[in-house]
């Protein structure tokens, strides 16, 4: 039997529902880490089934770094301006702006990073970047995890970042 307050704890660590919260953790046998992996298969799941949804609302958000010296801006899309306006989106955006500051990605996905880019293509592409406030995960990990949790497709549309006397 998974208690109430198990449910609660492992809801507020993912964002999920009630009801996935308490499947999970009673498929897992009340096991936290096997529950947290059940929703992010489930997640991933979900995205797969949302990835052909227009996505035609969203934000722009920016980041500034380093005294002013650096700057990205980052166009992240969702379904509708209800879930453009969540804490939880605008985090996503946020931190995807950060993501793109430190990280200086070439493009969003490896398929479309120069061949001439030096080192491992895939850290040069954005979505299969680690994630720089959590290494366990991927910018792409982050997007699926924001698609689980708002219910709806969820895509970074572009970027660009800029940094003092760069070219």
């Amino acid at each position: 039997m998974v208690s109430t307050d198990d449910v609660k704890r492992l809801r507020e660590e993912t964002g999920a529902g009630v009801m996935d919260s308490k499947r999970a953790l009673e498929q897992a046998g009340g096991d936290f880490t096997k529950a947290r992996e059940i929703l992010r298969e489930q997640g991933t799941a979900a995205a797969a089934k949302r990835a052909e949804r227009a996505t035609s609302q969203g934000i722009v958000e920016s980041y500034i770094h380093g005294g002013g010296r650096i700057g990205a801006l980052v166009e992240v899309n969702c379904e509708t301006d209800f879930v453009a306006r969540t804490d939880t989106f605008r985090a996503l955006a946020r931190d995807v702006a950060m993501q793109v500051a430190a990280m200086n990605p070439l493009a969003l996905e490896v398929q479309d990073v120069p061949s001439d880019a030096p080192g491992d293509r895939s850290q040069h592409a954005l979505l299969a970047q680690t994630f720089i406030k959590d290494s366990s995960k991927t910018i792409g990990d982050l997007v699926k995890d924001a698609i689980a949790q708002t219910g709806e497709n969820v895509r970074i549309a572009r970027f660009s970042r800029f940094e003092l006397g760069g070219s």
